[in-house]
Parts: structure tokens; sequence; C-alpha cells
């Protein structure tokens, strides 16, 4: 395996490197470049994924990175079951989205710029998920943050972009170096950086008092990364990039890595309940918190943003209560139809003149029908409605939610109604019921080319099929089989799953809990339809009489104005401060002062320079009398 797997990560980086010096020239070959190159990448990936599926595995390093001392880190490579999935989501989705960029970006002035940064993002990722030690990790890790930065401000001459860009990029590293400290702490507790190393002393930091605390570090940058509560406030305004972008990096790919991570350390995470149950409280609240924000908001990209939010939520319920294969699964499923759900909005936009508001929107499913019979089946996976993947892999978290405890199922439970009735809203204003299109724009109102429609339909497909590799086992002993997608990942998480013990609940509960969940799904689904199609409940109404609670939710619970009140602002007076106060006064005051001191003897001693030369032999006599004046009489 070796003697490929390092043109994974190196394909995408040649044609970052080819985008990023010879764009300008190459043009509309820029995106069939990046295209090629992601292309090879995933081909490589699959043949490693067989492999593995073979059995064959590999971790091992390619050659020294970096020697410094008693200190050295290696470039090295770890394949496994949980690294070969991540890398197949990568690339593959990535392709994807690369071929429909080559329609969505089709004239664009930077296009060479735009296809640099997301191969660099694409083998920042790979990096990320294919590294065997924290330092391989970390790079991936702050590439990945890095691309965000570009290509959310791609739009640079756009201020609310840039501020976009920016935002992301600073909230980031409030994450990152919690991160950064949780590394630390692991590398001098028990003086290694692999992951094997760190495996196999792990007791050492049992020991040590410290597995707590490095957990819960490292899952503070999972915070920033995934954007989980508090630090999740990046992810809408991301929307500020272009579709791909979203797709590429906050629905499929970036946003997932802190998921990987908790995954890819599930021994370490296992060995502290504390941390654990953080896990589980920030995702259970982050699901629900941020699935309300989704109820009111009318744009399209903005909407689909905080599903992501809510469903990385999901995510990390399923691995904070020990269910890591199951919040993987749902990691890969989500991967499918977000992503096809964020390039429908972008062919919905595309067939609009870049409309984003879906009240500006209406009746479009006869115009559009590909994009609405994409985005349609990527709604009933998001929703839960079997045997779309979305249902698998949401109702398998929500089952150990239960095992875990039945008020994280509840509160589970209440973000998937919202989830089922917000994305029912956003389907139903934006493909059915009355046109409220601009008449000029609806006359110009097409279909997108095939180079963007074909991604479409084959993610269509993997959101419809890509959940039966992870069908239930209470399921599949009906057929004699077995849940294939949690047995091919149970060689990673068997350590840590034999540390938990999760509990095993009945078929007739785990039957009753699957009902529940269609049954909550269809009544979020119902309740828009009565509102949205049938009429039978006016939406205005409800807002005026919740009013308050209307506003609240459309102004996202004000948590940006109160961030800026309580932390900003304060932030920029005290800077203002020290800038006039502590800058002007104290140090340049002190600079000046020494200034002017040197200036008045200055104006003193010139006074003896006065170019005569009877002077200075006058000085020269006086001199030599006080030195034998001091001489004789001393």
């Amino acid at each position: 395996m070796e003697d490929f797997i390092w043109l994974i990560p190196l394909m995408p980086l040649l044609g970052a490197i080819i985008n990023g010096l010879f764009g300008h020239v190459l043009k509309g070959k820029a995106g069939l470049i990046a295209s090629i190159a992601v292309l090879i990448s995933f081909l490589y990936s699959v043949k490693a994924f067989l492999m593995v599926l073979d059995g064959v595995t590999f971790d091992g390093d390619l050659f020294t990175w970096i020697a410094a001392g008693s200190f050295q880190a290696n470039f090295g490579l770890r394949i496994d079951q949980l690294s070969s999935v991540m890398m197949l989501v990568v690339s593959g989705v990535g392709f994807l989205i690369h071929v429909y960029a080559n329609g969505y970006m089709h004239g664009d002035r930077s296009v060479g710029r735009f296809f640099a940064y997301m191969n660099l993002f694409v083998f920042s990722m790979l990096m990320l998920v294919m590294g065997n030690n924290l330092l391989l990790l970390y790079l991936g890790w702050e590439g990945v943050g890095l691309c965000s930065y570009l290509l959310i401000g791609y739009f640079y001459d756009k201020p609310s972009a840039a501020k976009a860009g920016l935002k992301a990029f600073l909230v980031n590293r409030v994450g990152d170096f919690g991160f950064a400290i949780g590394i630390f702490i692991i590398f001098t507790t028990i003086g290694t950086i692999t992951y094997s190393g760190i495996f196999e002393n792990v007791e050492r930091l049992v020991s040590a008092g410290v597995v707590t605390t490095a957990s819960l570090l490292l899952f503070m940058g999972a915070c920033g990364k995934s954007a989980q509560f508090p630090l999740y406030i990046w992810l809408p305004d991301a929307m500020e990039g272009p579709t791909p972008v979203s797709a590429l990096i906050h629905a499929a790919t970036m946003v997932t890595a802190g998921v990987y991570m908790v995954a890819r350390f599930s021994f370490l995470f296992s060995y502290s309940e504390t941390a654990m149950l953080v896990i589980v409280i920030i995702g259970t609240f982050t699901a629900l918190f941020a699935a309300t924000m989704a109820l009111v908001n009318n744009d399209i990209k903005r909407v689909l943003a905080y599903s992501t939010i809510s469903q990385l939520g999901y995510m990390f319920i399923g691995v904070g209560v020990g269910a890591y294969a199951a919040g993987v699964f749902h990691l890969m499923t989500h991967a499918f139809f977000k992503a096809l759900l964020f390039l429908g909005a972008g062919a919905v936009m595309h067939s609009l003149a870049d409309e984003t508001n879906i009240q500006k929107m209406g009746a479009l499913y006869g115009k559009i029908k590909i994009t609405a019979l994409t985005f349609i089946m990527a709604w009933l996976a998001i929703s839960g409605i079997p045997p779309f993947s979305g249902f698998f892999s949401k109702d398998e978290i929500l089952a150990n939610a239960y095992a875990y405890h039945p008020l994280v199922w509840f509160f589970g439970a209440v973000g998937a109604f919202i989830t089922a009735f917000y994305m029912s809203r956003l389907v139903f204003l934006t493909f059915f019921g009355e046109s409220r299109v601009d008449p000029e724009v609806e006359k110009h109102i097409h279909e997108s080319p095939r180079v963007m429609t074909i991604p479409l339909m084959v993610l269509a497909f993997l959101a419809v099929v890509g959940g039966l590799v992870g069908i239930p086992q209470f399921v599949a002993d009906l057929w004699g089989g077995s849940n294939h997608f949690h047995h091919f990942l149970e060689p990673v998480f068997a350590a840590a799953n034999e540390r938990l013990h999760l509990a095993h609940l009945s078929h007739a509960l785990e039957y009753g809990l699957m009902l529940a969940s269609v049954l909550i799904a269809l009544g979020g689904i119902y309740l828009a339809y009565l509102m949205y199609i049938k009429k039978a409940i006016d939406p205005d109404a409800l807002a005026a009489k919740y009013k308050g609670a209307y506003t609240t939710l459309y102004n996202k619970y004000y948590v940006d104005e109160g961030i800026d009140a309580g932390l900003l602002n304060p932030i920029v007076v005290m800077s203002r401060w020290l800038w006039h106060f502590v800058d002007e006064r104290i140090i340049d005051g002190l600079v000046n002062v020494s200034a002017k001191i040197v200036m008045l003897i200055s104006l003193l001693v010139r006074r003896v320079q006065t170019g005569y030369v009877q002077h200075y032999a006058s000085v020269m006599v006086i001199g030599v009398i006080l030195v034998l004046g001091y001489y004789l009489f001393s």
C-alpha cells in the first residue's frame, strides 16, 4: 500500500500549485486540472479502501519531517478502517463538488485562484485524516482553517465576505488554541505524538490525572472546527463564499473534522466520563439550539448552515454516548445529502439570478425539475424518512442516546421534529405553492447545465442508498445479515467499546424508537404542509401572535449582538484606551521626553563648538592644567 498512498494527498497539492502559479494563464482549464487531480486522489482512495476491506492496513513513516534535538516528527500515514472511509468521503464528494464548480464558477475572472484554494483544501483535509501523528493532524487542521478563510472571503472586494472570512478565522483560533494546548499536554506527559504511541501509553495520562483536561482541550478545538456552541457563530456567515465552498467545506468535510478527531481518539475519550458527558451536553444543546434558528430564516443557504450546525450536534451526541460508529455513519450520510442540498441551493440561485430569499421563490418544481427532484431526495434524507440514508444514521444515534439517558433522546427527538419542519418549509416555499419570483427574473428561469446537474444526480443516488450499508443489527438479523458499516469500523473502536460496555436495548424497544422516529419526521413534514401548502395555519398570524419569540429566533437569540456588547466592544474600548493613553502618552511620551532631553543638552553643548582655533587651544590648555593639578595635589 505504501507504494501509492502518498499520491492521494500529493495530487490535490500538485493541482493547487499548478493553478496557483499558472491559473491566470490556464483560465478555463483550471477547473479541469483541479477536478482531474481530485479524481486521481479518489481512485487511489478506492484502491486503498478495497485493500483495507481485505484486511490490509498501513501505519508507517514515509520520511523524517522534523528533527530538532531529541524531538523527531516523521511524515507518517495511517490507513485503517476509519481513515479509509474519511478518504472516500473527502475525495469522492470533493470530486463531485469540483465538477459542479466548473459550471457554477464559469466565467469568473479569478477561477484559477478559486480552484487552487479548493485543491489546497482537499490536500489539507486528506492530511488531517491520513496522518498517523498529532503534528500532521494539526497541519491538516490548520490547513483547512486557512483554506476556509481564503474561500469564504473569495469575493474579497465584497465587505461582508471579507468580514465573514475574518470571523471564521478568528473564531477557529479560539478553539485551535485549546486544541494546541491539549496536544502539548499529551506530548509532555507521555513523550510521543504518534497515535500508536498514545494508544500504548494512554494509562500514563490517566495516572497523571490529565486525561480529562487533555480530552476537553481537544474537544475545544472540535467545537471551533465543527461549529458547536458557543463557537458556532462563524458558520452562518460563511455562506458569503461561493456555493461550492459551502458544500465542500461547510457541509461535507471540514466541519466534520472535529467528529473525526473525537472518533480517532475514542480510546482516549473513553477514559473520561466527564469529557464524554460534556460532549453529549454540548452536542444535544447545539442540535436543538441551531434547529430553532432555522425555523424563521429566509435565506436558503443560511437555513442549510443552521441545519449543518444542528446535524453536527447529532454526530457529537453519537460519539459522546460512546456510539462512535453511529456518529461516523451519520457523518458519511450527512456528507451525501447536505452536499446535495447546498449544490441544489446553488442551482436554484443560478436559475434565479443569485436570489437567496425563499420568500421570493415558489412554484419552481416544473421549471427546474432535475434540481427539484434531487433536492427533494436530500430533504427526505435529512428529515429521516426511510429508506433514505439519513433515517438509518439518525435513528441509530437516537436509539443509542435513549440507552444513554432518555432525556438526551427526548431533546434529540424534538430537534428531529424541528428539522423535518424547517426543511419542509424550505422545500415547500421554494418549489411548490404560488410563484413569488420577480417577473423579470421569472422570464429567464432555466435548468442548470449538465456539468452541474450530473453531480446532483450522483449525490441524490448516494443520499437514497447510502444508508443501506448501516442497517440496524436487529433489522439485519431478520435477513440473516449484519450491520456492515459497524462491523467494518469495529477494529478501530474495539478498545473504547470494551471500556464503555454500552447498554443494549430490547428489539421491541428498538422497533418502538424507530417507529417514533418516523412518526416524528412525518409530524414535522405534515405541520409544514398545513402551514405552507394547505394554508390551514397562517404563519404570519403565528408570528404576530408570538412576536417576541419570533423576533428572538429571527435575530438568532441576539448571540452576535451579545458577543459584540459583552466581549468585542469592551476589547475595542480597552484597545483604544491602550492606544491613546499607554501607547501615545506613556510609551511615545517617554521616547519624546528622552529626545527632548538630548536636544536640550545639545543646545548647551553646541555653544562650545565655536569654530575658532584659539578657543579650542585655550580649552586644551585648561584641560592639561586641570589634569596636572589633579596629579600634583591629589
